[in-house]
């Protein structure tokens, strides 16, 4: 949940990097929050709270995107792929999936470095 927390933190920042960790746990959990909204609103007929919700995430929501592709060493611009249908998901998934670039890089060092994971 703090990785999610964080994301909403950083609303509009567009600079640095994301970690896979962070995306991925941020699209988990907005999943699950649209599931239990769109659930909620089929039992209320209105579909006010899902689309709320949506509204208030999709800036945050973009701005992990393009820090996570600038983790991986590409414009945060790629994103825009988005809106070719089936392909620029696919692209995007693929991006979202590869491994940070290793050591600092043209938007900013590396956060696996700079946070060390502790168990």
């Amino acid at each position: 949940m703090n990785w999610y927390l964080d994301v909403l933190k950083k609303y509009a920042v567009f600079t640095g990097r994301a970690r896979r960790k962070e995306y991925w746990c941020f699209v988990l959990i907005h999943i699950i929050i649209c599931i239990v909204l769109s659930v909620i609103d089929g039992i209320l007929t209105a579909g006010i709270l899902s689309t709320l919700y949506l509204l208030a995430v999709l800036i945050p929501a973009i701005a992990v995107t393009v820090r996570r592709l600038h983790d991986i060493g590409r414009s945060g611009w790629w994103w825009l792929i988005a809106f070719i249908p089936v392909l620029g998901a696919i692209v995007l998934i693929i991006f979202a999936v590869l491994d940070s670039m290793p050591g600092e890089n043209q938007f900013g060092p590396n956060p696996k470095e700079s946070n060390p994971v502790t168990t």
